[in-house]
């Protein structure tokens, strides 16, 4: 029965493209046109097609990391492509559309991140070998958006363009105090103040990004001019000329929202700016993939402009700027996911070849989701007074030339 059932949901969905599928029972069904080169999905196991129908954004991931999905050429790019762009075609498709109103309804509480549980869900996933993240990442370690400024870029040039973009929206003179809130390993901290002159404390939750963050400061020189901190950005205190966070709100979660811009309202000097660089969601509000809540980020959400804003709004901060990063983020995954693919040999010898094939899905699920499923970047410029920054923007040409969106 559920196989017959998911061959008609299929059936029904693939309109653009083309998909086969080897069910456990060996028959071979084709769904979509009858043109296009298709993409050949196996499921190994007679349990799949009931949950691939019940739960597919759960039950996908997990097949494929367990081995009871395979897709010939192990192309799953083109799987999750295929799948992706039919739903963005048919978003309310048989019963798909109320799984995620069911998922929007629970998402306050699997996004409820007291300090103790935001620890947890960190060392989840930054808390893994370093190793594996030099294996893909740029040599600074910047594992958030780059900027892709000329066709040409690399991804290191890319990422060297995203922190001078950041440093030029936060208007930075010498000596000032900058807090870093979710510094990572520590990269964009010692870009202010190695280029810029700034003080920068910078706070994190991971241990391992701590550590190395420490380690990097020291080997620079850097140790009187940028403290990094594990701390949870609530525990901060003092005030700071600029604030800045990058890649963190994502894992804020929107029931501490409030809480976390009076904290940039409360650490801010009155005449400071600060800078908020976050996923975020063209489409309006949503939930977390139930796959990359469970196996990649606990308790984290990409939110809508619309959710930001509102709270914003009564935070006391005036928004002074927004740009939107549309596929910035798609090239950025790109560049990772074939640096990764590059040394998968490497991955094998720290992890097991479940955990290659986890990574590989987040990597490709992430891509797809920029390309395709409505997911952005937000910089979002922030105050306490409206003559904090400049009137214009062409204050941003100190970048060697005016950024242009992509």
């Amino acid at each position: 029965m559920w196989t017959r059932l998911l061959s008609i949901f299929l059936k029904r969905l693939i309109n653009q493209g083309a998909l086969v599928v080897v069910y456990p029972d060996g028959r071979s069904i084709r769904y979509g046109d009858g043109l296009t080169p298709a993409v050949t999905m196996r499921l190994h196991v007679r349990a799949l097609p009931r949950k691939l129908l019940i739960n597919p954004d759960l039950a996908l991931g997990e097949a494929y990391m367990d081995g009871t999905l395979t897709v010939d050429q192990d192309d799953i790019y083109d799987l999750v492509e295929l799948l992706v762009v039919n739903l963005r075609l048919q978003p309310d498709v048989w019963h798909y559309h109320w799984l995620a109103h069911l998922r929007r309804l629970y998402r306050r509480l699997s996004q409820f991140n007291p300090a103790g549980r935001a620890q947890r869900n960190v060392a989840h996933h930054y808390d893994l070998s370093g190793a594996l993240y030099d294996l893909f990442l740029d040599a600074d370690r910047q594992y958030s958006c780059a900027y892709f400024r000329d066709a040409g870029d690399t991804l290191e040039t890319a990422q060297s363009n995203k922190k001078t973009l950041i440093a030029a929206k936060l208007l930075l003179s010498p000596e000032q105090r900058v807090l870093d809130i979710g510094c990572g390993w520590g990269g964009l901290g010692l870009h202010l103040a190695r280029d810029y002159g700034a003080r920068v404390t910078g706070v994190t939750l991971s241990h391992e990004q701590h550590k190395i963050a420490e380690e990097r400061a020291r080997a620079e020189g850097f140790g009187d001019r940028v403290q990094f901190c594990l701390q949870d950005y609530r525990d901060i205190d003092g005030t700071f000329d600029r604030i800045v966070s990058v890649g963190m709100f994502e894992h804020v979660g929107v029931p501490h929202y409030k809480e976390f811009f009076a904290t940039l309202r409360d650490r801010l000097k009155d005449d400071g700016v600060a800078l908020l660089h976050t996923i975020g969601r063209a489409d309006g509000p949503g939930s977390t993939n139930p796959w990359i809540a469970n196996y990649i980020f606990p308790g984290g959400y990409s939110p809508a402009l619309s959710e930001v804003l509102a709270i914003v709004e009564q935070s006391g901060l005036y928004v002074t700027d927004v740009e939107v990063w549309r596929l910035h983020y798609a090239e950025t995954l790109k560049e990772w996911r074939n640096r990764f693919e590059a040394k998968l040999d490497q991955v094998r010898s720290i992890y097991d070849e479940r955990f290659c094939r986890m990574w590989r899905f987040y990597l490709v699920a992430s891509e797809v989701a920029f390309r395709h499923n409505g997911h952005v970047v937000f910089q979002i410029q922030l105050a306490k007074k409206q003559d904090a920054v400049p009137l214009t923007r062409y204050y941003l040409t100190a970048c060697a030339t005016q950024p242009q969106s992509r």
